[in-house]
């Protein structure tokens, strides 16, 4: 065993195991998804800021309902628990960011290139499965899951946004510098919000919380199904950027 996953030697004597050894996998899991193709393209500075956004409205079915996951599945009332109290806390700040994506395809000229009835044949087409079964696990994971496991939980989707949105954010303020538009989901406005949650100390709970050996890999397995179903969409949104960036006459119509 790596130094980095030792157990805490305190926290051993206790026999009990602290959650920060939750979250090293959940950074080791950020750091190889950090690496993915899809990132790669969003730093690709050869491409116009538009076209490496340009997956987003293919993204628009997981972010429209990531604000039903965290209003009707992570969160439960009355909370049996402190630990899902603080899930119900976090999800009241992360349920209302999509009325900003709505904003965002209006502003970039998105919902006009399109009609309602091709809008949803195109989010419900296989070019777009991934992101359909990537919220589709989520609720999977989360169905079963206690209020500590989702705590976990919460933090594996948070680093994901986290290597997302500090990306999108440069192109963003691109975009902003040329049109005088600012883009609140996927720029500055986003990134404050989730930066805000550490601030708050949510780390520093998350730390806290003892744990025996069973509950800790009953932390753990969700953390790996998150990233992996976060890992397999993001090669549907890179297949996009790609087809964006195509010569016209090589584009497919999706």
């Amino acid at each position: 065993m790596q130094m980095k996953d030792a157990v805490d030697e305190t926290a051993s004597i206790r026999g009990r195991i602290p959650m920060k050894t939750v979250l090293t996998p959940i950074m080791r899991r950020k750091q190889r998804y950090a690496a993915l193709p899809l990132f790669a393209a969003l730093r690709d500075e050869r491409l116009p800021p538009r076209v490496r956004l340009g997956f987003m409205p293919a993204f628009a079915f997981f972010v429209m309902a990531f604000g039903d996951l965290n209003r009707y599945l992570l969160r439960k009332e009355p909370a049996p628990d402190p630990h899902q109290a603080r899930v119900n806390a976090h999800t009241r700040e992360d349920d209302h960011h999509w009325p900003w994506f709505l904003e965002e395809l209006e502003k970039l000229g998105w919902s006009r290139d399109t009609t309602f009835t091709e809008a949803l044949r195109a989010l419900w087409s296989d070019d777009t499965h991934r992101c359909r079964l990537l919220m589709y696990e989520l609720c999977a994971i989360v169905d079963t899951a206690d209020g500590v496991e989702r705590l976990a939980i919460v933090e594996a989707i948070e680093e994901t946004g986290n290597v997302l949105f500090a990306l999108t954010t440069r192109l963003a303020g691109e975009v902003q510098a040329q049109t005088g538009r600012e883009l609140r989901y996927m720029g500055a406005h986003h990134v404050a919000l989730e930066n805000g949650h550490m601030q708050n100390g949510e780390h520093a709970l998350l730390i806290g919380i003892g744990l025996d050996a069973a509950k800790r890999r009953r932390c753990v397995a969700p953390v790996d199904r998150v990233f992996d179903a976060f890992d397999a969409w993001t090669h549907e949104a890179a297949r996009e950027i790609g087809r964006l960036a195509a010569p016209p006459a090589l584009q497919e119509t999706p």
